[in-house]
C-alpha cells in the first residue's frame, strides 16, 4: 500500500468532499482552506472571498487501487472546471477550480490532466496549478457533511446528487458499490 495525498479545489467542499468519499482507494477526504494570505481562517472569513483561501479537500489514497491521475480525471470530470471563480450559484475566488501539486511529478500529472479533459468540455478549462501553501483544515462541522446535515440542506440536495450520478456514468470503475447517488 503506497499512501499519497492530493489536495483539490472545485468549488463547494461539501460537494467535492460527497465524490471523493464514493472513489476506490480513497481512504479519507477532509475539508479545509487552501492558498490564501490569512492564518487559521474561518469559514465565516473565507465566505467573504477576501482572504484568498479556496474551500478545498485533501484526499488520501491508495496509488496501488487509484492513481493520482485518477484522482485528477475524476476531478476534473464531476465539477465543470471552465468556470472561472465559481460554481454554479456559489461566486468568488473561494470557489475556483485549482490543483495544488505535492511534488514536481504531481504539477507534470495536472497539466496532463487537464490537457486530457480539454476535449470533454465545450470551453476552455481555467482550472489553475497552484502552490500547495498552508492546509488550514475546516472547521469540524465540514467534515463528512454530506454524510449527515448534507442530507437536509436543500443546496446539497441539488448539487451532489448529479455529481454522483456523473462520477457513477462516467467513471463506473472507480466508483465503490452501494455508495448513495
Amino acid at each position: 500500500m503506497t499512501i499519497e495525498t492530493a489536495t483539490l479545489a472545485g468549488g463547494c467542499f461539501w460537494c467535492t468532499e460527497a465524490v471523493f468519499n464514493d472513489v476506490i482507494g480513497v481512504q479519507s477526504v477532509a475539508s479545509g482552506y487552501i492558498g490564501g494570505a490569512v492564518d487559521s481562517p474561518t469559514y465565516k472569513q473565507v465566505c467573504t472571498g477576501t482572504t484568498g483561501h479556496a474551500e478545498a479537500i485533501r484526499v488520501t489514497f491508495d496509488t496501488d487501487v487509484v492513481s493520482y491521475g485518477d484522482i485528477l480525471d475524476i476531478f476534473l470530470g464531476t465539477h465543470d472546471p471552465t468556470q472561472l471563480n465559481r460554481q454554479g450559484n456559489d461566486i468568488g475566488t473561494q470557489y475556483r477550480s485549482a490543483i495544488f501539486p505535492h511534488s514536481p511529478e504531481q504539477e507534470a500529472e495536472a497539466r496532463a490532466a487537464i490537457e486530457r479533459a480539454a476535449g470533454d468540455w465545450p470551453a476552455p478549462i481555467v482550472t489553475t496549478i497552484e502552490p500547495l501553501g498552508t492546509w488550514w483544515p475546516a472547521e469540524d462541522y465540514h467534515q463528512e457533511y454530506w454524510q449527515g446535515e448534507g442530507q437536509r440542506n436543500p443546496y446539497c440536495l441539488a448539487v451532489i446528487p448529479p455529481k454522483l450520478r456523473k462520477l457513477r456514468k462516467s467513471f463506473a470503475n472507480r466508483a465503490k458499490e452501494g455508495a448513495a447517488a
